[in-house]
């Protein structure tokens, strides 16, 4: 039974499982013996994994691989952001299941934890960038092959937009002013902070449509705040709408209603 030391990491928000023996394996160069194959990977659905300041993220990994002796296991499932965040799950710690697709392909699923909460741990915002996910698959015949970048990930920053237009009611040609503020988590004092110099949309929906329309972009300030003015023209909704980026993803405020008279 392999003993195990179950830490956290708070810069990277990840709840890892390691082990003397688990980080020599997955900081091995890449290799193999056989015609064993990874055939496709998959993390969180091949989204990326968005991580606020309180509530722990789960992002689920699977690995499927091809072996014409059939696939024993996945060893282990290993994540590698900027150092030293990393984390990893293991086959027979009972954290990674496999399940046969074909005499000679299976499918090994585990789940990944982001804890922002941890209580131990490093603190860093540079976790928010594209990660590796890196694994050891064994076949029945004793080849094996291991991967360190098998596939590539996102970990970003969770997002926030609120809007305000006021006034309201507000007559017909009058001005309306639109305030509202871009924000993220931050981790490494797990509170929301302005997302500064950013392109930001004011968009409007009149009343009985679905869809919005961009009105004009603006720029977030340096404290993350936004401002503009629009003229009053029929009743509607305002909203402003982040297209995100590598680090921090896209995000819109709920519409506020605006009554012109």
């Amino acid at each position: 039974m392999r003993t195990t030391a179950r830490l956290a990491l708070l810069g990277t928000s990840v709840a890892l499982v390691a082990t003397a023996i688990g980080a020599t394996a997955a900081q091995a160069e890449d290799g193999g013996s056989g015609n064993i194959t990874i055939d496709k990977v998959v993390v969180n659905g091949g989204k990326p994994v968005v991580v606020g300041t309180t509530k722990v993220v789960s992002a689920k990994v699977s690995v499927t691989a091809s072996d014409d002796s059939g696939i024993v296991e996945t060893t282990y499932i290993s994540a590698f952001g900027p150092n030293p965040n990393y984390a990893q799950i293991w086959y027979d710690d009972g954290e990674i299941t496999c399940v046969k697709a074909s005499a000679t392909t299976s499918t090994c699923t585990g789940t990944l934890t982001f804890d922002p909460q941890a209580a131990t741990g490093f603190v860093n915002n540079s976790a928010a960038a594209t990660w590796n996910l890196g694994t050891l698959v064994s076949a029945n015949d004793y080849n094996y092959i291991h991967r360190d970048a098998a596939t590539t990930f996102k970990v970003q920053r969770y997002s926030k937009l609120t809007v305000n237009a006021s006034p309201e009611p507000v007559k017909k040609g009058k001005t309306i002013t639109v305030t509202g503020k871009l924000s993220r988590a931050n981790w490494e004092d797990n509170k929301y902070h302005g997302y500064t110099n950013q392109s930001v949309k004011l968009q409007f929906r009149k009343k009985g449509s679905n869809t919005y329309t961009t009105v004009k972009t603006i720029k977030s300030n340096s404290t993350g705040n936004l401002k503009t003015t629009v003229t009053a023209s029929i009743d509607g909704y305002f909203r402003y709408s982040f297209a995100g980026t590598t680090t921090t993803p896209a995000v819109s405020a709920t519409g506020d209603f605006v009554d012109v008279r």
